[in-house]
């Protein structure tokens, strides 16, 4: 699994002019690939890794703080364009093996006492963020 954590002073994602998920403040904009080789097991390395992840204000976690995380699905973080033109994107899992794993990163965070607020997997959308810094890391499992 592979996430891009930007740290935030407040996100959105919109989808058809309806806002899905929204946090207000300081917290953590994470985007989320899968790739075939991925599982629960990783999932769950990924949620304890962002929780607590040291990267908000003072050198802080979420799990210090308290701060939100807008998690959206992005398979696009697995495409390849280093050959010609147009990207590949073989690496990423298909829908019906990556939706259940971004669902369960959700499901590890809120178990550790996170808030967090989803996109809509599969879905045109629009994600608007202030980049807080900008601070911006990759984080892979």
């Amino acid at each position: 699994m592979r996430a891009v954590v930007q740290r935030v002073d407040g996100a959105n994602v919109v989808v058809d002019g309806e806002t899905v998920g929204e946090i207000v403040g300081q917290g953590l904009c994470v985007l989320i690939g899968v790739t075939h080789d991925d599982t629960p097991e990783k999932a769950a390395q990924l949620s304890r890794k962002l929780w607590s992840v040291r990267i908000l204000q003072g050198e802080k976690s979420c799990s210090d703080t308290a701060a939100p995380l807008l998690v959206i699905s992005q398979f696009t973080l697995y495409g390849d364009a280093r050959k010609g033109r147009r990207p590949t994107w073989n690496a990423a899992a298909p829908g019906g093996v990556a939706e259940p794993l971004v669902d369960e990163v959700v499901a590890q965070l809120r178990k550790l006492g996170a808030h967090v607020e989803t996109g809509r997997f599969g879905a045109d959308m629009k994600v608007s963020l202030t980049n807080d810094g900008p601070f911006t890391v990759l984080i892979e499992v």
